[in-house]
């Protein structure tokens, strides 16, 4: 549970909480965190599909960065989250390989994705013109390097938000994780 109280009811509070019912059977503990604004979620998300959609990523795309962003903060909740998504998409090892930054079965595009991603979670002032041009090397236009830099730096204020404010992955998610990916996780918060 997070450091929160139970967010008041309200319009959004309920719809947050809906949709997390529906899809999952249970709410989030993060959900719980953002109920309490939820219009700043639902622009956050809005924001998050802009950016992605302007740089041209795909889900799985969208999975490196965030787990390679993840496992540069210790943020446990968006590893298990992300951890579990790529699972599914590809398999165990390549969860495990976003992770812990193993290059083997990422394409040169999606390599670049995750050493920028770790740059901007880490140390965004040691970026260095080498790194761009590594993504202008994996066929990014300059457009495209800004909105995929805004969508890291926002899935690391959403970490940031989400870890400061006590939210824990959910043990459903937790245990739903294959085993391996879920030893290869670095724990910030464990689930609760």
């Amino acid at each position: 549970m997070t450091f929160l109280d139970e967010p008041a009811p309200s319009a959004g509070q309920e719809r947050l909480y809906a949709e997390d019912l529906a899809d999952d059977g249970y709410v989030w503990d993060l959900t719980r965190v953002w109920a309490h604004q939820p219009e700043a979620k639902e622009q956050l998300v809005k924001l998050f599909d802009a950016t992605a959609d302007a740089a041209g990523l795909t889900p799985r795309d969208k999975a490196v960065i965030v787990l390679a962003q993840a496992s540069a903060i210790g943020d446990s909740y968006c590893a298990v989250a992300w951890g579990k998504r790529l699972t599914d998409w590809s398999d165990p090892p390549t969860a495990i390989a976003a992770l812990t930054g193993g290059e083997e079965p990422f394409s040169e595009r999606e390599q670049a994705l995750a050493a920028w991603a770790r740059t901007v979670a880490r140390s965004p002032g040691s970026s260095t013109p080498q790194d761009i041009q590594r993504l202008r090397d994996a066929r990014f236009s300059e457009p495209q390097i800004v909105a995929l830099t805004i969508y890291a730096g926002l899935r690391t204020a959403f970490s940031s938000i989400d870890s400061a404010l006590g939210a824990r992955p959910d043990i459903a998610l937790a245990e739903a994780l294959d085993p391996a990916v879920r030893t290869a996780i670095s724990w910030g918060r464990a689930p609760e």
